[in-house]
């Protein structure tokens, strides 16, 4: 019974390490995508440096996913013991 409820304590974390990742880069490409629209109106030379700008946050969703397939290859593992 120990195992199922740690088995469950570890999924959930994984669940939320996904969903707090998806939701800070939507938060922070919101207000990274309306800034740099304002920028690209005024400088349209600019476009390459505020790309990279809008895809930065993109690292916080792949971190998220990193640590979520870490902890479901936690669970496998504790499974097979």
């Amino acid at each position: 019974m120990v195992l199922l409820e740690n088995t469950g304590a570890i999924g959930i974390a994984a669940a939320l390490s996904m969903v707090g990742g998806a939701l800070a880069t939507a938060w922070a490409q919101a207000s990274i995508g309306s800034s740099v629209m304002g920028v690209l109106a005024e400088k349209p030379e600019e476009a390459f440096k505020l790309i990279v700008y809008i895809a930065l946050p993109e690292l916080i969703v792949l971190l998220g996913f990193v640590i979520a397939f870490l902890l479901v290859g936690k669970i496998e593992g504790a499974a097979s013991h």
